[in-house]
């Protein structure tokens, strides 16, 4: 994964926000200098997974778990053709911000430091800050705009001129990142099964492909602007709209062929950014939360059992619960914490969706089995 190689050793390191503030530390990974949204995630394991999670893009990840890199690296092994740990081919994150590094890290999987694969894949991170202070500035402020340098090994980062760069910081959401992360022509995982799912690609965690596949159904995955005509020429048995980054509004050719596949009644799924598209597609609007949801332990409420789940979840926009009304789609979860909409389902049509990960990956396996009750609304 990646091939950057650079001799010099990373030295001083600062993370500088929108609003002028500042922290420094040492540098580990890539000597670079990158800018995104900076989020975070409470998640107290499963680095690898959330690295490479496509949702991440343009986004600077601040782990609040104070000592990350333990369990190492682990190899870059394959199965049916794409990763066995990972959730993409890369690091997707922008650049990593954590308290305490581990440079010696036991795990009998592992390959490599955390620091290493960072080298390797030309990403920057900061370490030896207090993540707890910038945990509480950004729920308090919401997610912000930042720059994180990691200088060679002596140098010093001129942060008065950090400081004026970071009021220019362009926002990663106004750009079609979706673009950036799906594939780019269509992509087939066969196991050998009699029926196939459509897998609209808007940035997939690949455990939502080793999902479908372990229950023996082939998957074709294709792009997040693959006209709905397009995808029905596979005849698949049922469509799956995945995770991705960024704004759903920026998808409109998505949104567009969803409403087109719910229009012909074929089955439809959606996950993460996949509910949002829905939801839009349905008529529904959706909105930027403060400081979004990211991490494994979001309950959610099932509104017509009373039951409650953990989940995984890693998004920064949610459903409007007000537009919903007149849409035809009913709110079947909400979130136990906040009361965001976190699933939806179609009053007529076999089309559903979820905020959170039920493929988790990492996380919580609560509600893996809404791929069997999805797979039997559609008839495999």
């Amino acid at each position: 994964m990646g091939a950057y190689l650079n001799p010099l050793k990373p030295g001083k390191a600062v993370l500088v926000l929108e609003d002028g503030s500042h922290f420094f530390g040492h540098g580990f990974g890539a000597i670079q200098k990158v800018s995104g949204e900076i989020v975070f995630s409470t998640s107290m394991v499963g680095y690898p997974e959330a690295l490479t999670d496509p949702s991440y893009k343009g986004q600077i990840l601040t782990l609040t778990y104070p000592l990350v890199g333990n369990y190492g690296v682990p190899p870059y092994d394959l199965n049916h053709g794409i990763p066995l740990y990972f959730e993409s081919e890369r690091i997707q994150v922008s650049g990593l911000v954590i308290h305490e590094l581990c440079k010696k890290p036991y795990h009998w999987t592992s390959t490599k430091t955390l620091d290493e694969w960072l080298k390797n894949e030309n990403i920057p991170g900061i370490y030896g800050i207090d993540t707890r202070k910038l945990t509480k500035k950004l729920r308090v402020k919401g997610v912000m705009l930042g720059i994180l340098q990691v200088c060679e090994e002596g140098e010093e980062p001129n942060l008065e001129k950090l400081l004026k760069e970071v009021e220019t910081v362009p926002d990663p959401n106004l750009r079609d990142l979706v673009g950036e992360v799906t594939v780019k022509e269509p992509v087939h995982h066969n196991v050998g099964g009699n029926k196939v799912v459509a897998l609209i690609d808007c940035g997939a965690k690949y455990n939502i492909v080793r999902s479908l596949l372990k229950r023996g159904i082939n998957v074709v995955r294709v792009p997040y602007n693959f006209p709905a005509n397009e995808i029905l020429e596979y005849d698949p048995t049922c469509v799956v709209i995945s995770n991705g980054p960024g704004d759903p509004k920026k998808c409109v050719k998505t949104i567009e062929c969803v409403r087109e596949l719910v229009e012909e009644d074929i089955s439809v799924m959606g996950v993460c950014l996949g509910v949002q598209i829905l939801a839009l597609a349905m008529g529904g609007d959706t909105f930027k939360l403060k400081y979004g949801h990211r991490s494994q332990n979001q309950p959610v409420l099932n509104l017509e059992t009373g039951r409650c789940y953990i989940t995984t979840q890693n998004h920064g926009y949610a459903i409007n619960s007000n537009s919903l009304k007149g849409t035809n789609l009913d709110v079947l979860f909400l979130n136990a914490n906040d009361k965001t909409v976190e699933g939806i389902k179609h009053k007529s049509k076999p089309a559903l969706a979820f905020q959170w990960h039920p493929e988790a990956a990492p996380g919580p396996y609560d509600t893996e089995f809404l791929f069997d009750e999805f797979l039997k609304l559609a008839g495999v």
